[in-house]
């Protein structure tokens, strides 16, 4: 009897050990990059470029068909991601806002419940990290060679390429300076592949023979869009030949807009590193100078150039992906670690001939989300959920077996990842505030289903857009006020309202949030 109590009590005490050191709850990786579309993962099947590692974690686990934000822009979406919360009720809803890091956020949830927690990369929201063991950012934007990075609240410069740095340091924390006893979050998040697409040395060639096709609606006319036809995010109109594309001619005879933030950017690289660069580039520049090329033809060509080095960008990415993957398997950590790979957004290749992101149009709305968990996903699956950045905070939570807080508005994804989507939402909602502003896209709100989209435009415009994703998935034939799709329009309005109400949104917080943006930018 007393060896059976003793085998007993000892089962009890091994049983709060593996509780208290982790080995039960999982560990968790978030690698989120930064405006990489889904179309340049090849695990999304547009055969563009080669991701192997990115790939490994579907591949492994589960890819995601609907992913989503709720606003398309770097610091509002990162916040939504901290905290579960859409930008109106997080206070975040564009660039120049303050965020508030005393408010609640997962890593700080976490971090109650025993978890170590580490920042590493881009955030881009000024401020110490709060809710973290461990930080090392960059500031703002960042910079694609030499980077400084602030850690701890310490800056300092760091000589080489920013996304084997950010991978370096992510690498070394996992290695060096984490508590081994304690489950982890770590966020390891990526610049690239941002603007101005700086490629690492050893891929500044590696598209060099490719030739792409852009998409059927490259020149888009914008026929019964007119806040579509206002953008200023043209590739044939408005990407800079120097800033952008790197033509930067000794002569400067190429003459731009943003020529002098083209030569900061050169001269921040050392002697080694201009030398590899203008050795692919100004080969480059004289073929360029040389044919001059205008009209379509010059459209065509920036367009190459620009997912040229938007692709090589992403080379990098991909390879750190897999040094963090081949970690967490050599030290037997994989099984029971969540990896989680995304972006703060889409991003535009070429669709309507755009680049940057910022409208609810498929391309920059929706997000890559590939998911590895051994322990609870199957390979090989596929969730057709929609599902939005607002649910990574639950779904953290969740598997870390921590009470989601009432206020958090997203929702846990945990089953609907184990293939269960009985109760699952029906419906996503959308907003973008920061106009007037960079490329000129309107304020605007919206709601999608599975099928429809309901967008509302509005600040010095009053315009709805309604799409039927399925006979139009492109979005270039906007069907408001069409008879046949008059109950489709209602539903749709209804389903808005809807949804407005249950995320708490409504017109007079939309202008709270306007007069605070013209405060800050003295209109």
């Amino acid at each position: 009897m007393k060896y059976l109590t003793l085998i007993i009590i000892c089962s009890l005490l091994f049983a709060c050990s593996v509780k208290k050191t982790g080995e039960t709850r999982p560990n968790i990786v978030f690698i989120m990059s930064d405006d990489h579309a889904y179309q340049a993962i090849s695990a999304y099947g547009h055969g563009l470029n080669h991701t192997h590692n990115i790939d490994r974690i579907a591949e492994e686990g589960a890819i995601f068909t609907k992913g989503y934000v709720t606003n398309s822009i770097c610091a509002p979406s990162r916040a939504v991601m901290l905290t579960g919360k859409h930008s109106f009720v997080n206070g975040k809803v564009d660039n120049l806002q303050a965020f508030d890091w005393s408010q609640d956020n997962v890593a700080k949830q976490l971090q109650k419940a025993g978890y170590q927690t580490a920042m590493i990369g881009k955030i881009h929201i000024d401020g110490l990290p709060q809710g973290f063991d461990y930080s090392n950012v960059l500031p703002g934007q960042g910079q694609y060679y030499n980077p400084d990075f602030i850690e701890n609240g310490v800056k300092k410069q760091y000589h080489g390429y920013c996304t084997q740095i950010t991978t370096d340091i992510a690498l070394d924390w996992l290695k060096n300076k984490r508590d081994k006893n304690k489950p982890f979050l770590m966020l390891y998040h990526q610049k690239a592949p941002h603007r101005s697409w700086m490629p690492e040395k050893k891929y500044l060639d590696l598209f060099e023979d490719s030739t792409f096709t852009p998409p059927a609606n490259f020149f888009d006319n914008f026929e019964n869009r007119p806040v579509a036809a206002e953008h200023e995010m043209g590739i044939w109109e408005h990407m800079d030949l120097v800033y952008d594309l790197k033509m930067l001619d000794d002569e400067g005879e190429i003459k731009t807009l943003y020529r002098g933030m083209g030569q900061r950017l050169y001269d921040r690289m050392d002697d080694e590193q201009r030398a590899a660069w203008d050795a692919h580039y100004k080969p480059i520049i004289a073929d360029f100078k040389q044919q001059k090329p205008e009209g379509k033809a010059l459209a065509l060509w920036k367009f190459n150039r620009y997912m040229k080095d938007y692709l090589a960008t992403i080379q990098s990415v991909d390879d750190g992906v897999g040094q963090v993957l081949d970690y967490l398997d050599e030290e037997g950590l994989a099984e029971n670690t969540i990896v989680i790979y995304t972006s703060d957004q889409g991003f535009y290749l070429g669709e309507h001939g755009w680049f940057d992101k910022r409208f609810m149009y498929e391309e920059s709305f929706r997000t890559p989300i590939l998911m590895r968990y051994p322990n609870e996903i199957k390979p090989g699956t596929v969730v057709d959920g929609l599902v939005q950045n607002l649910d990574f905070a639950p779904t953290f939570l969740d598997y870390a077996e921590t009470a989601i807080p009432e206020d958090i508005q997203g929702e846990s994804f945990r089953s609907l990842a184990q293939g269960k989507t009985e109760n699952w939402r029906d419906a996503i909602y959308y907003t973008y505030y920061e106009f007037p502003g960079e490329h000129h896209v309107q304020r605007h709100y919206g709601v999608r289903t599975d099928r429809y989209k309901l967008i509302h435009f509005y600040y010095d415009s009053d315009t709805w857009e309604l799409y039927d994703l399925e006979k139009d998935p492109t979005e270039m034939n906007n069907l408001y006020n069409e008879p046949e799709y008059a109950e489709v329009q209602k539903h749709m309005h209804a389903k808005l309202l809807e949804v407005r109400k249950k995320y708490g949104d409504s017109d007079e917080i939309d202008q709270k949030n306007l007069q605070r943006y013209l405060d800050k930018k003295g209109i």
